[in-house]
């Protein structure tokens, strides 16, 4: 099946927008959803542009106001005259130390990432039960395999929400027309992952970190640790391996 008409929040930097870039080199349609729409502006026109063929509907949205998650998901759908992929991709990256006088960073990475996305899973699947089809991904992290230390406490947490979510949908929805997938990405280049500091060993390009990403989207896989074989391993041990052999590298 062809997922014709795709909305992807967080689509003005990183992985949503490159994965925006994909889909419509594909011929795919699009809806687009940031907060800066400064960029989302920019980047319809550079699509529009070059694919003239695809409709690309952008819209303002802090995905952490529900009503606004909703009435963007609507308006969005009724623009393209339906939905049939929903990339819950919007996320921040911030945090600190718990305890040390920053709540804010850690708190607003909680509510955006988890929350947030559990936002855009109600909005998605009310309009996926309406119409009896329809495919969602979330983009957790392979951080959300083991809770990390220090200042990515509250990002690991958050995204082992995310695709603890993800395997609930997919298991709740298994036997219906609506499909459920979760990716859980390595560390691959982007701004946010810009002060990855000793991560940068492991870091993929932002090609070679979408490339998989949108491979493991258009299969529909369940569950994708990702990019490469490499990825795949870490998965693996971090998931598996006791908290005493897990610990020295994490």
């Amino acid at each position: 099946m062809t997922r014709q008409k795709i909305l992807i929040t967080g689509a003005s930097s990183g992985l949503g927008e490159e994965m925006a870039r994909r889909f419509a080199a594909a011929g795919r349609d699009l809806a687009l959803c940031a907060r800066r729409t400064d960029r989302l502006d920019s980047l319809r026109e550079e699509l529009v542009a070059q694919y003239p063929s695809i409709s690309v509907a952008v819209r303002e949205l802090d995905v952490t106001e529900h009503d606004s998650v909703v009435r963007v998901f609507g308006e969005l759908r009724d623009e393209l005259g339906g939905l049939d992929r929903v990339i819950v991709n919007a996320g921040l990256g911030k945090g600190a130390k718990i305890g040390t006088g920053k709540a804010h960073a850690n708190l607003a990475t909680a509510q955006t990432n988890f929350v947030g996305a559990l936002s855009q899973c109600e909005a998605a699947l009310e309009i996926f039960r309406a119409q009896d089809a329809g495919h969602l991904v979330l983009v957790s992290s392979i951080s959300a395999d083991r809770g990390l230390p220090g200042p990515k406490a509250a990002y690991s947490a958050s995204k082992a929400g995310v695709a603890a979510l993800g395997e609930a949908l997919s298991i709740e929805l298994s036997r219906t027309p609506i499909r459920i997938t979760t990716l859980l990405p390595g560390f691959i280049k982007t701004d946010m992952s810009a002060g990855a500091g000793d991560d940068a060993a492991l870091m993929a390009s932002l090609d070679e970190g979408v490339s998989a990403m949108v491979d493991a989207i258009e299969k529909e896989t369940t569950r994708a640790a990702l990019p490469g074989l490499k990825w795949q391993g870490i998965d693996a041990a971090l998931r598996f391996l006791p908290n005493s052999v897990t610990a020295r590298f994490v």
